[in-house]
């Protein structure tokens, strides 16, 4: 039977006169960047940043408690400065934009193609900013959390006493837990294994799971096994517990403040001219750096493996 001709204007021609609705350039491996929000920041003058420390003991300086010190002698003494304190020296994320000046005037409705280039390069060194916070060898966080404040996991698995573990390592005003996202969603298996759902809480715009009271924040950056996404269920990471503020001793990020062509805190974005062939081109920088003000702002569950999965008939460990 000979198929019924439709005589009538098709969508491939009909195509051709049509407006097509479009995005701006979608890029996938961009992430929240939930670390860059949440950790309080402070802006240097000249790039350096000295933590000054009382030397640690259990009572910096001994007190009278007395109803009647003019019986008793007052002590006397000094709090201790350490004599060779850290310096934290902010290090620079660079990358050079090249944009032909012919497209740029000729294919920028709707969107500027200069502009989008550079928002997407922008958005490339946030996220290498944030890897750096947490895994820079000279100030990551992974690498300067003090051998006292380590600790391994009772099972392998993150268990609900293994982040109060952590708790107790961090108990002076804690301000979140930062893990990738399989290890949080093997801590949330390991509390609905025990009854004990996690509840949700609202920070800098987003929601998160919380434990007693913390949020635990979400970031790719802790890898699993040196990856950002494995490809296998099995697989080892760490998991960081993080007081943040400078008026709390904790951890605070570092920025150089007021560079020329500052697009966002800390970051610029220069014009360095055209060349002959009419390519216009842009350096982008990023001055960053981390400081832990106190050793007991920081702790880490080590090797936590993020690959169980479980029968819940079964009666939990």
């Amino acid at each position: 039977m000979a198929e019924k001709t439709i005589n009538a204007l098709g969508r491939d021609a009909a195509y051709q006169l049509a407006n097509v609705q479009k995005t701006r350039p979608q890029y996938g491996a961009l992430t929240p960047i939930w670390l860059a929000r949440i950790l309080e920041f402070k802006g240097l003058e000249t790039g350096v940043y000295r933590v000054n420390r009382v030397v640690e003991g259990e009572m910096p300086l001994d007190a009278l408690c007395s109803q009647d010190p003019r019986k008793v002698d007052i002590p006397q003494g000094f709090i201790q400065y350490e004599t060779k304190p850290r310096e934290y020296r902010l290090s620079s994320i660079s990358t050079i934009i090249n944009v032909d000046t012919k497209v740029q005037d000729v294919y920028s409705a709707p969107y500027d193609q200069t502009q989008e280039q550079l928002a997407l390069a922008v958005e490339s060194l946030k996220e290498r900013q944030e890897s750096q916070i947490v895994n820079s060898d000279d100030y990551g966080l992974l690498k300067n959390v003090d051998d006292s404040q380590r600790i391994q996991p009772r099972y392998g698995r993150p268990i609900p006493d293994d982040l109060d573990e952590l708790l107790t390592k961090v108990w002076k005003e804690p301000s979140f837990f930062l893990a990738h996202p399989r290890a949080i969603a093997a801590f949330e298996r390991e509390c609905t294994r025990r009854g004990v759902p996690p509840v949700t809480v609202d920070l800098a715009g987003g929601v998160f799971i919380a434990w007693r009271g913390v949020p635990i924040i979400p970031t790719d950056k802790l890898f699993v096994d040196g990856l950002k996404n494995p490809k296998s269920k099995a697989g080892k990471t760490n998991i960081l517990l993080v007081r943040t503020g400078e008026a709390k001793r904790g951890v605070i990020g570092l920025y150089q403040a007021g560079v020329p062509g500052e697009r966002s805190r800390g970051l610029s974005v220069r014009f360095r001219g055209i060349d002959d062939n009419g390519i216009a081109s842009y350096l982008l920088s990023v001055y960053c750096g981390a400081a832990i003000l106190a050793t007991d702002a920081l702790a880490v569950l080590e090797d936590v493996e993020v690959g169980d999965y479980y029968d819940y008939t079964q009666n939990p460990v």
